[in-house]
């Protein structure tokens, strides 16, 4: 049962992306096949100033999530409190993931965050679902770039991961597969040298 003020606070939410919609984004999206109940098109800036007008709320993030509206799901990534995120609602906000746009404001806004990030990171890298696939490779790029280094065989099941993800069909799978790995190399000279070794016995030159 959701509360009172929760329910006022969607309401109010929900009337706000009358003002900042913005239809040629939401057109266009439609066109590239983003396809969602409702999008407002409203541009990540607005939103992130809307998420600054509210506290972090676990109720609010939970309700806002499950509505198929691509401004609400992006809000909830804003709005969940990282510590009351558990494995289990993060699995099923994965499930639910509609798009690559959410999946990557999962990974940047919330995911990155979470305790047990490093562990989702190799389980979902393995998944045969390309949002899943990006979320784990963004999640990691932010990891790395705040110097969180994986051990030996972390290491060794990354790199046989990127290889994959290189040679894969999926653009956005293979972008961030490489964003990630031009971060893991920027952990340092030791780091550089196992990718380049590891990427060229796979027949990847990375520049």
């Amino acid at each position: 049962m959701i509360s009172k003020e929760t329910n006022e606070k969607i309401k109010e939410i929900k009337q706000s992306f009358h003002l900042i919609m913005n239809g040629p984004t939401s057109q266009s999206m439609r066109e590239k096949g983003v396809n969602y109940r409702i999008n407002w098109g409203v541009p990540l800036m607005e939103l992130q100033k809307m998420a600054e007008k509210y506290p972090k709320d676990y109720e609010l993030a939970i309700e806002l999530y499950k509505e198929d509206i691509r401004e609400c799901k992006i809000l909830a990534t804003l709005l969940m409190p990282s510590e009351r995120m558990v494995p289990e609602i993060a699995e099923i906000w994965m499930e639910q993931c509609p798009s690559q746009e959410i999946a990557e404001m999962l990974a940047f806004n919330l995911f990155q965050h979470l305790d047990y990030a490093p562990a989702l990171t190799f389980q979902w890298m393995a998944s045969n679902n390309s949002f899943y696939q990006i979320t784990a490779y963004q999640m990691l790029s932010r990891l790395f770039m705040r110097g969180q280094e994986p051990n030996e065989r972390g290491i060794n099941e990354y790199l046989d991961q990127v290889a994959v993800a290189l040679q894969g069909s999926n653009a956005g799978v293979r972008h961030a597969a490489y964003n990630s790995l031009m971060r893991f190399i920027e952990l340092g000279t030791e780091y550089e040298a196992i990718a380049r070794h590891a990427m060229k016995s796979q027949g990847f030159d990375i520049i």
